[in-house]
């Protein structure tokens, strides 16, 4: 008898010395793997405080660091300042733009009845399926013909077009998983139309308003092949063609450090932009991307 008592009071015991072991397990593992993602951020940080003469210090040497890396980009064609404009005009219209289009269309197909609702979603969720190298030249006729080539502004249009099919995903199924009776509700108080839209539904959507606007200035801030191909012009440049450009010695030798340095401004606005609204970002993952 004594002996079975013992037993029943070791198993919970025991229990809890599992799950304060795999707690602890969780935490090493979580941690090995946030230096891993971590481990070539902090690198390419401290290199770009390196000046060249230092490169072969070692990785993890501080020898010599200033800012002298990133003195030069202004060096650079029209300078590190007026690219970064160039790069935040276009990802922040290509933001907006997407965000407009996709709650509008979203709140069509989640709440609206029309033929062929269901084929012409199916048919703008296809799009997702072409690769779009496949699409560069016609993309690069189109926007000739609408004297749209080598200008923010057709490359803004190109980027609003790859991010809309996702996007209209993601709002259609955030609009979904808002309850019909909040909206009839509304409208018995007297609120309808645009006015619903925006002050009732609005803030009920809004984590996946977020995602869809950074998830589009992410890509358009960091995208490289369409810029390259369409931006003819070296002063309507964006900011991965300034830094590929240097890391090619189109410029002349090629400045490795200068090259980390454009990397790092690069990464700062993705990295503050995440952190600040990470949270709305994975509500509206969740819940806009599953339906």
């Amino acid at each position: 008898m004594t002996a079975t008592l013992s037993a029943a009071k070791a198993a919970p015991a025991r229990r809890r010395g599992n799950a304060r072991l795999y707690r602890v397990l969780f935490h090493i593992t979580g941690l090995l793997v946030a230096l891993l993602f971590l481990a070539p951020i902090a690198l390419v940080l401290l290199a770009s405080f390196r000046p060249p003469a230092m490169a072969g210090n070692g990785l993890l040497s501080t020898q010599g660091l200033g800012f002298g890396n990133y003195g030069r980009l202004e060096d650079f064609g029209a300078g590190i300042l007026h690219y970064a404009t160039n790069s935040l005009f276009v990802a922040v219209a290509t933001a907006a733009l997407t965000v407009v289009v996709s709650v509008f269309a979203g709140y069509g197909f989640s709440r609206f009845r029309f033929p062929f609702k269901a084929v012409a979603f199916v048919l703008i969720l296809s799009t997702i399926m072409v690769p779009f190298q496949s699409i560069l030249t016609p993309l690069f006729l189109i926007l000739a013909k609408l004297g749209l080539q080598n200008t923010l502004s057709g490359l803004v249009l190109i980027y609003v077009t790859l991010q809309l099919p996702f996007s209209v995903f993601m709002m259609r199924n955030a609009f979904d998983a808002v309850p019909k009776e909040i909206e009839e509700a509304a409208r018995i108080d007297g609120v309808k139309g645009l006015r619903a839209l925006v002050y009732v539904m609005g803030p009920l959507v809004f984590p996946g308003v977020v995602s869809v606007g950074l998830f589009a200035f992410l890509n358009a801030w960091n995208e490289f092949l369409a810029a390259l191909v369409l931006l003819t012009d070296q002063d309507r440049y964006t900011l991965p063609v300034l830094v590929t450009a240097v890391r090619s010695g189109h410029y002349g030798s090629v400045d490795w450090g200068a090259v980390q340095a454009g990397v790092t401004v690069m990464m700062i606005p993705c990295l503050l932009l995440f952190l600040a609204l990470q949270r709305y970002y994975i509500r509206g993952l969740t819940a806009g991307a599953v339906k």
